[in-house]
């Protein structure tokens, strides 16, 4: 296994755990506030899906690149323009339906209490939000040290984000000490505040992530074949594409032939063009189809008989279907 495979699986093995463990902890935070009645709790859940989202369409791109890259004229697929128009509408119906609880919680109050339904703040709720951020920041501080040791802009993205969700996370705990205190607004207070910052790290998410899902060029062919051709051992390098945003990430897929007398060495050869890339535009992911001179000559000679033959049976009615 080269070392360019072992860090994609190891990435891959990365963002899969903490897909699963970011859905776990989505679910625990939507259940608990669903049994406290805290609108704080809710609102800032809508930052774990975000988390959830962004690992998931890292996956997906790392799952992606083993696949020869469509040639569309679109810039995204259907299915990541289904998965968005899906966010985007979950977040507005859940972030309306916060505002509006908050409003009506705060102006409908009665003479004898501060709100109609206040939060039940209780120990094993405490003791649970600790447990999910110390889970939380685990999983941060595990990415963020892997996204550094294997050069993965994902993993690196993916640690701010859960970074975020345990500060924000942190500060609805804080709040439910204080609605303890006494202060029982503070929660809606929250709400009303995590909801746009929600939204604001959506349109960050986005950002990020939807670029280097475009479809078009990112470097040209003709530069990535002078590069490769510098490499000893490389005869032709053909049908490359690319696409993602440089210096940030870029997926390439290119055609190679291989001189017969550097066989033996093509692991070394591809990863010395990995480098060499790496060098020049940043973090890239490159396929590599491997083709060597006798392989390409025998195809060729293969396609001159069989245009021969045709050639041979529109002159000569004989040579033709019996």
């Amino acid at each position: 296994m080269t070392e360019g495979s072992h860090r994609i699986q190891t990435s891959r093995l990365i963002l899969f755990t903490t897909l699963w463990l970011t859905l776990f902890i989505l679910s625990v935070k939507v259940s608990a506030a669903w049994a406290t009645r805290s609108l704080s709790l809710m609102a800032e859940s809508m930052q774990t899906l975000l988390v959830s989202f962004s690992t998931l369409l890292s996956l997906y791109k790392l799952i992606a690149h083993e696949h020869p890259i469509r040639r569309s004229v679109y810039g995204h697929g259907k299915w990541e323009t289904l998965i968005l128009f899906l966010l985007i509408g979950f977040l507005g119906f859940t972030g309306l339906n916060v505002w509006g609880m908050s409003a009506q919680q705060l102006l409908n109050q009665p003479s004898d209490e501060w709100l109609t339904f206040p939060v039940r703040v209780s120990l094993p709720l405490i003791q649970l939000l600790a447990v999910v951020i110390i889970t939380s920041l685990g999983l941060a501080l595990v990415g963020r040290y892997q996204g550094k040791q294997l050069r993965s802009a994902a993993l690196g993205f993916n640690a701010r984000q859960l970074l975020l969700d345990v500060c924000l996370t942190l500060v609805v705990l804080l709040g439910f000490l204080g609605v303890e205190a006494g202060l029982v607004w503070l929660d809606v207070v929250l709400a009303i505040v995590l909801v746009p910052v929600a939204v604001r790290n959506c349109w960050q998410v986005i950002n990020w992530q939807f670029p280097l899902l475009v479809e078009q060029t990112a470097i040209a062919p003709e530069i990535l074949a002078q590069i490769a051709h510098q490499v000893g051992g490389i005869t032709h390098c053909y049908h490359i594409q690319s696409r993602g945003v440089v210096g940030r990430y870029v997926y390439i897929q290119m055609h190679l032939i291989i001189h017969p007398e550097f066989a033996g060495v093509t692991s070394l050869l591809v990863e010395r063009i990995k480098g060499m890339i790496e060098e020049e535009y940043g973090p890239v992911q490159v396929t590599f189809y491997i083709e060597d001179d006798f392989t390409v000559a025998a195809n060729r000679q293969r396609s001159g008989l069989m245009s021969d033959q045709n050639h041979d049976s529109q002159n000569n009615p004989e040579f033709g279907d019996w």
